[in-house]
């Protein structure tokens, strides 16, 4: 018998962390289209 156990954890995504997930979407494309466009990209809000 193997004397590991293995636990399945669920995801959770609170409120919060989906506004820090859209957030970050944003910043990178705003990052991206400076990077085309040959600016230094704006990090930051």
């Amino acid at each position: 018998m193997s004397k590991t156990v293995a636990l399945p954890l669920v995801q959770s995504v609170s409120l919060f962390g989906r506004f820090l997930a859209a957030l970050d979407r944003v910043l990178m494309t705003s990052a991206r289209a400076a990077n085309r466009n040959g600016d230094l990209p704006y990090f930051g809000l």
